[in-house]
């Protein structure tokens, strides 16, 4: 089956062309500045060089449209036409409890994400437009939604209720969604191929850290406990991200600074984190440079992050009653054998031992275990939209 996948982001969509047999990339592309006259289009079809043109696309069906063009192009294309797309499958950022998997999109879908739109207000609606361009040039093409947050709504009460007043959660649902699911979920279900393990048996925990971090504690192929929580700023300290602090410090500068609800935004989202600490940079290869060179605050931002993962990882184990596999995923998870050092460093105690010489790679699936480790270690990277294209397959299959 041959899978389009759609992201849609605020002025963006990201696409893949996916052969879900082949687990490969067919095409592949992202158009920015969507409602723009300078609209940027980017394609590749694999081995092919990329392309590149700036074009008006002032509206998100317009895109769908040009992605149809180049996917069918005599010069670039790689079907023969339209009808080779078997199904489409639409990454939609935020599921409330309505949705604990991936599901067949439909009008009664479409406004049970619209009711979401309070929970995810930059999210929702840009993934809204794109289904909607989508299901106008392929009407007849299934397409199916799956959501960052469903992989998460196995977590207990206990795991997802803050100790606020119930009615916050009963009349507001204020609750801990978790985000990053499809990642946790897709590279759970590759350490354990790779290891030819039975998920269902394993006690995981899987890292997904880049830009934007969440641990997840994964019990028997269910999530159970995840570090980001009703929004995307808490668990981990991330690039401009704070991660966890306590609220009494914005309550402080409220109060005493005169911050409003914005200033406070921007600080937590946008000013903090890596950048925060080391006062350089979010990107993770430039604050190790720096801490390479003798860069104090950097090292500092490194030493910070580390911190952080080491706590999740202890109370997930805690969580789980034992760790069986360790995960590392995402932009900073696959490529930085010093933070994965760091992190995994005088965890013996809990069976974790990474051998220096397997930890030095970048971007690969491998284990990284040291010989006498109880729990196996892994490098997996993540591949969210395959994983889209293989619940849209399995769901388009189940209803033919």
């Amino acid at each position: 089956m041959k899978v389009l996948v759609l992201n849609s982001g605020s002025s963006s969509i990201k696409f893949q062309l996916i052969d879900v047999a082949q687990e490969t990339v067919m095409a592949k592309g992202l158009i920015e500045r969507v409602g723009f006259s300078d609209a940027i289009f980017s394609y590749q079809a694999p081995p092919k060089e990329k392309t590149k043109q700036r074009r008006p696309i002032p509206d998100y069906q317009t895109g769908i449209h040009l992605i149809k063009e180049a996917l069918v192009a005599p010069e670039n294309g790689v079907i023969r036409d339209m009808s080779q797309i078997e199904a489409v499958g639409h990454r939609i950022v935020h599921g409330g409890e309505e949705f604990s998997d991936a599901v067949i999109i439909n009008d009664d879908v479409i406004r049970s994400v619209e009711k979401n739109i309070e929970l995810a207000p930059l999210h929702n609606p840009p993934n809204l437009l794109g289904i909607r361009a989508a299901r106008a040039e392929l009407p007849n093409v299934p397409m199916v939604g799956v959501f960052d947050t469903a992989f998460h709504q196995t977590l207990p009460e206990r795991a997802f209720v803050y100790a606020l007043p119930y009615a916050y959660y009963e009349e507001k649902r204020i609750r801990r969604f978790g985000f990053h699911g499809t990642s946790h979920q897709y590279v759970a279900q590759r350490a354990a191929e790779f290891l030819d393990l039975e998920l269902e048996h394993l006690r995981m925990i899987t890292l997904h850290l880049g830009n934007g971090c969440s641990i997840t504690a994964i019990d028997r192929g269910n999530s159970v406990d995840t570090s980001l929580g009703f929004g995307t700023m808490c668990g981990m300290p991330m690039g401009t991200r704070s991660g966890d602090v306590d609220p009494a410090i914005l309550l402080y500068l409220q109060e005493q600074e005169g911050y409003s609800a914005a200033d406070v935004q921007r600080l937590l989202y946008k000013e903090s984190g890596m950048l925060g600490i080391s006062g350089i940079s979010s990107d993770m290869r430039e604050v190790e440079d720096l801490a390479a060179e003798g860069h104090l605050r950097a090292r500092l931002a490194l030493e910070v992050f580390a911190y952080a993962a080491r706590k999740y990882i202890g109370a997930y184990a805690a969580v789980l009653g034992g760790l069986d596999v360790l995960v590392f995923t995402a932009g900073v998870g696959e490529n930085s054998p010093i933070l994965r050092k760091m992190i995994c460093r005088d965890m013996e105690f809990l069976g974790i031992s990474v051998d220096s010489e397997k930890n030095d790679f970048k971007g690969q699936l491998r284990e990284i275990s040291a010989p006498s480790a109880r729990v196996r270690t892994l490098v997996v990277p993540t591949n969210e939209e395959l994983m889209i294209a293989k619940e849209t397959f399995r769901l388009v299959g189940e209803s033919a």
